[in-house]
């Protein structure tokens, strides 16, 4: 019975899709929108996360606030 268990464990912890490290990768859909994006500019970022990840003008000036823009 142990053995069924750590079996199904391993299964199932293998079964896990860990989500893809983007760290230091260019975002695709904003730069569609600037030839020359910068995510460090207040207004482009906010922008680019209402209109590529469907976020509202609190949660993008948060998300950007975090990530260094000003």
């Amino acid at each position: 019975m142990r053995l069924f268990a750590v079996i199904l464990f391993a299964l199932l912890t293998a079964a896990c899709d860990k989500e893809q490290d983007v760290t230091g990768s260019t975002p695709v859909c904003p730069m569609r929108s600037y030839s020359s994006f910068n995510p460090r500019d207040m207004n482009q970022c906010v922008a680019a996360c209402k209109a590529c990840d469907h976020g509202n003008t609190v949660t993008c000036s948060t998300a950007c606030t975090l990530h260094g823009a000003r």
